[in-house]
């Protein structure tokens, strides 16, 4: 164990040492290659400021206007219905963010983790959920609008339900590991 963190801890130092090494010994420009890449860095990221911009104020309204909360109280029943313990309708807010925002998703899963424990059932969904979903609105609006891909339907469809997968999976794998 001692061996692998000592490897972890040396791998990017060894790697940022590394790589310019071997660009330097096979003659490529090192400094002109990294400026060159460092510029188109930066034409990407003026590029998908607007994208970003324009899904990051609608998150910030979506959860100001309190429609986090009504579809979180709409969604309620449907736990109940599947036989599910009623407390477990806690993780609706996460599942509802996870999609929308990375780090909106984590501060509510902090925040059940405070409230509930880490090695409570909704510590441990909220956690499960968090590693095993994508930031669905996210991916389409920064990474699609950066390419120019205009259609992304499909993509939509697809990671929606690869998020509500993501959820049934995580409450069921606790459900069944723990409990």
């Amino acid at each position: 164990m001692r061996l692998i963190a000592e490897i972890s801890r040396w791998a990017i130092p060894f790697l940022l040492l590394f790589i310019p090494i071997i660009a330097y010994l096979r003659k490529v420009p090192v400094y002109e290659s990294f400026v060159t890449g460092a510029e188109e860095g930066f034409k990407t990221g003026v590029k998908i400021m607007p994208f970003l911009i324009g899904m990051l104020v609608s998150i910030r309204v979506f959860v100001d206007s309190g429609a986090l909360e009504i579809l979180s109280r709409f969604l309620q029943p449907v736990f109940v219905y599947f036989g599910l313990d009623p407390n477990l309708t806690a993780i609706i807010p996460l599942a509802v963010m996870r999609p929308l925002s990375g780090s909106g998703a984590l501060g509510v899963a902090t925040q059940l983790i405070d409230q509930y424990g880490p090695d409570s059932m909704i510590g441990r969904i909220a956690s499960t959920l968090q590693g095993s979903t994508d930031t669905t609105f996210f991916v389409l609006t920064v990474y699609f609008g950066s390419v120019g891909i205009k259609k992304h339907r499909y993509a939509l469809k697809l990671g929606l339900m690869a998020d509500v997968i993501g959820l049934i999976a995580s409450i069921g794998i606790v459900l069944y590991t723990f409990y």
